[in-house]
């Protein structure tokens, strides 16, 4: 059966069951408000991790519908959009503050709107995407905060006898991201091929917290330094230890880095703890995301293959992994002339030599 054939069959399947249960809304008469509301129920919730569609949700309730809500899907106009987004740079906060909202916030509704006008798209409730044709704002880059060895080095001693101690150094040597690194268990641990799998990431959303596989779904193995493969094997004895002092009261989850009597450690309490650590040793505020940056930043500069980097951060695509550090590659462009300069001249002199 064609990709076409089977597309038109499940819409036939949608339009019969929402004329079946009264749900169905002439395309005529549907508002954008009707529609994204049906695109979350319908297509959203079904696509999107939860975090994901909670997310999506916010957006659609608290700023398309406000603004866009009205009118009829049909009659969307590109300028109705462009007036929507320069309204909310303005002044488009809902916390009672005063202000636009950022570039980067307006960049996100816009995606979130243009996705949901694509599937209207497809459902042939709409001819075209009038998103498409819209300019979002483009938000000002911010350039990520890489730490050099001796700068993570001075943070993981900051960090000892913490609990925070473990969550960094992971983050440092295998730029496994914070959800990962909160999901990962001891089973997910090889100390002996130094290897440690991700199979999972924790997530956290109104509804409380949550396994789910990976971003984009990659499992993936990473090799351990053997710094990192020494100090989890003496944090293993020391959870051990405290597994026998606290007896029935410690709820084993398995799971490396969790809260002290073993029960999972919510993210945003491992951010609010992290941030802590920070200011009680007076360290310039560098986010957790940041030494996941740290990582691979040190291991372009070290001459690894971007493909190995890319593969230990869960990147699909290898050149997403380049776009995103292509500020580190001036410094390597200017190693790669050296080496060339220093291989050329000792050729022409071997050259030279062979001749006299």
């Amino acid at each position: 059966m064609t990709g076409r054939k089977k597309d038109a069959e499940s819409e036939l399947t949608r339009l019969l069951h929402e004329l079946d249960t009264g749900t169905y809304v002439e395309p005529s008469k549907l508002t954008v408000k009707d529609y994204l509301e049906k695109w979350l129920k319908d297509y959203a919730e079904t696509r999107v991790g939860r975090k994901t569609f909670e997310r999506y949700s916010g957006i659609v309730r608290d700023h398309l519908v406000p603004e866009l809500g009205r009118i009829e899907l049909i009659r969307l106009q590109l300028l109705h959009i462009q007036a929507c987004y320069s309204k909310w740079l303005r002044g488009g906060r809902k916390d009672g503050r005063e202000g636009g909202l950022s570039a980067q916030t307006v960049l996100h509704h816009h995606r979130v709107l243009r996705e949901a006008l694509k599937q209207a798209v497809r459902w042939q409730l709409v001819a075209r995407n009038v998103a498409d044709a819209v300019e979002p704002p483009r938000p000002e880059y911010r350039e990520m905060q890489a730490l050099e060895e001796t700068q993570t080095a001075w943070l993981l001693d900051a960090a000892q006898g913490t609990r925070l101690q473990i969550p960094i150094l992971l983050a440092i040597t295998t730029g496994m991201r914070r959800g990962e690194i909160l999901a990962a268990r001891w089973q997910d641990v090889d100390c002996v091929l130094r290897i440690v799998t991700v199979r999972r990431s924790l997530q956290e959303t109104r509804e409380g917290l949550f396994f789910k596989e990976p971003k984009g779904r990659r499992i993936r193995a990473l090799d351990l330094p053997a710094i990192t493969v020494e100090m989890l094997a003496a944090h293993h004895e020391e959870q051990a230890e405290v597994k026998r002092t606290l007896a029935n009261d410690y709820e084993d989850n398995d799971l490396i880095c969790c809260r002290d009597d073993g029960r999972v450690w919510a993210p945003s309490a491992f951010t609010s703890a992290y941030r802590d650590l920070l200011r009680r040793r007076k360290i310039a505020n560098v986010r957790f995301h940041d030494l996941r940056h740290s990582h691979a930043s040190q291991l372009l500069r070290s001459g690894v293959d971007p493909k190995v980097i890319s593969a230990r951060l869960g990147h699909s695509k290898v050149g997403f992994t380049m776009d995103v550090y292509a500020h580190l590659f001036p410094g390597m462009q200017a190693e790669a002339a050296r080496r060339t300069d220093a291989g050329l001249r000792a050729a022409l002199e071997k050259q030279r030599r062979s001749l006299a």
